[in-house]
């Protein structure tokens, strides 16, 4: 074990965050593999955007347990403690998997597809092919949680990175192999996404097998299952509301002026963006495994803002000459006329990473008070600005392509200032404390 008295060094905060930075930015490289099976099959594109649906109530669904691997680092942490918390991922999984099936009744299904959302039949019928085989997937993401949870915890932060990179590695050789010999629809794309996922599950629980049995036992009163629900629930909460911004923000843009080149843009711009700041996201897990030791104690406010500032400045590569043409001429197939549309957009969200780190960095040490409930005032803060915002741009005819990234920005800092404001104003009233990561990985 470490010696924690002393403030950790910067290299051992970034041989923490980096592999943690890449393992988040690259959970998004699997879906045009998975993509690429389904439209193989019968219906081409078709099969691809019913896919995508259906994954993407699956996550909204999943927000069921959005919260359960901070609540993990926060009380997974002694063996009660962890017993506890299997519990709870237990019972939230298969929460979420009554509430999927129960989705997979036809009549269900059809007024979510074809009526809440408003996909057209041929999409409708791949998403609904597709849609209970995210039944078991969502479950292993769940069996996932306590195994990653560990290996947060101990500062091995590398071997969960491994796991993640074994299951894209494995998508990449599977999906090849399921087109080559006719594996393909909607159906084999989701077999094809699962496998992997199992094999990262089996991997990461390999790694945690010694951080488990090494867990100390619990000196005061172990968390009950009611604490870490109270704990849970209100982040599965503020993931709900996240998800369903970004679903809100695509109906106003298609709203706006010429929808069918302002949508490409925006989603190509953001499709770089969003992983990166998927990256930044994991400044939360910094600031839990790096608890300040005291309030003066800013070592990990200097390092998310330093990590966001230069997460910022990914996406500006690609606006360079030569590599822009490739990726997004080339690669993407976005005509030329369209490419300043995209700078534009591109460079309005070169800020996005840098808020986010600044936000994941507050939302952490709310975490470690245990007031969850901040948390999700944060993200309601940015649910509300982002509908206005997005609202008042749409009203002033305010180009589709720029109602995004100013939307964006504007929700970002709104959820951080309430962050701000709601910790300074009770900032004596906190949990007990976390303690600090014991770093296994050198």
């Amino acid at each position: 074990m470490n010696d924690t008295s002393s403030p950790p060094s910067t290299r051992r905060l970034v041989s923490y965050f980096v592999p943690l930075a890449l393992q988040a930015a690259s959970q998004s490289l699997s879906y045009p593999l998975i993509a690429m099976v389904a439209s193989h099959g019968p219906g081409g594109a078709l099969n691809l955007a019913g896919v995508a649906q259906a994954n993407l109530v699956m996550f909204l669904v999943g927000t069921l347990g959005a919260g359960l691997v901070t609540a993990g680092m926060v009380f997974a942490r002694t063996r009660e403690g962890y017993a506890t918390f299997v519990r709870v991922n237990r019972l939230l999984g298969f929460s979420t998997a009554l509430l999927q099936a129960a989705l997979c009744v036809p009549a269900a299904g059809h007024l979510l597809f074809g009526t809440l959302l408003g996909l057209p039949a041929s999409i409708e019928a791949p998403a609904m092919q597709a849609f209970p085989l995210t039944i078991p997937l969502n479950l292993l993401f769940y069996a996932r949680n306590p195994y990653q949870v560990q290996l947060y915890n101990h500062g091995a932060s590398g071997r969960a990175s491994i796991a993640t990179f074994s299951r894209i590695g494995l998508i990449m050789l599977l999906a090849p192999l399921f087109c080559s010999v006719g594996l393909v629809g909607p159906r084999w794309a989701l077999f094809c996404q699962m496998i992997p996922v199992g094999s990262e599950v089996a991997i990461s629980w390999w790694y945690s097998r010694p951080f488990v049995a090494g867990l100390p036992g619990h000196t005061g009163v172990a968390p009950t299952g009611r604490k870490l629900l109270l704990f849970t629930l209100p982040l599965s909460l503020g993931g709900a509301l996240m998800t369903l911004s970004g679903m809100f923000l695509g109906a106003v843009i298609a709203r706006a002026a010429e929808p069918e080149r302002m949508l490409p843009a925006y989603y190509l711009a953001v499709g770089l963006a969003n992983p990166v700041a998927y990256a930044a996201h994991r400044v939360e897990n910094v600031v839990l495994a790096f608890p300040p030791r005291s309030r003066d104690d800013n070592q990990t406010l200097r390092f998310s803002a330093a990590a966001g500032a230069i997460l910022a400045l990914i996406p500006w590569l690609f606006l360079l000459p030569g590599l822009a043409d490739w990726y997004y001429l080339s690669l993407q197939r976005l005509p030329a006329s369209d490419l300043p549309l995209v700078r534009t957009t591109a460079l309005m969200l070169v800020g996005f990473p840098f808020t986010v780190a600044l936000r994941c960095h507050r939302e952490g040490l709310a975490a470690l008070k245990h007031r969850t409930p901040t948390i999700l005032a944060g993200d309601l803060s940015y649910m509300v600005a982002l509908v206005v915002v997005a609202t008042l741009c749409l009203t002033l005819q305010a180009p589709g392509n720029v109602i995004g990234p100013i939307a964006m920005a504007t929700s970002n800092l709104a959820s951080l200032g309430m962050l701000v404001f709601l910790l300074r104003k009770r900032r004596d009233d906190g949990g007990p404390p976390v303690a600090p990561v014991v770093n296994e990985e050198g």
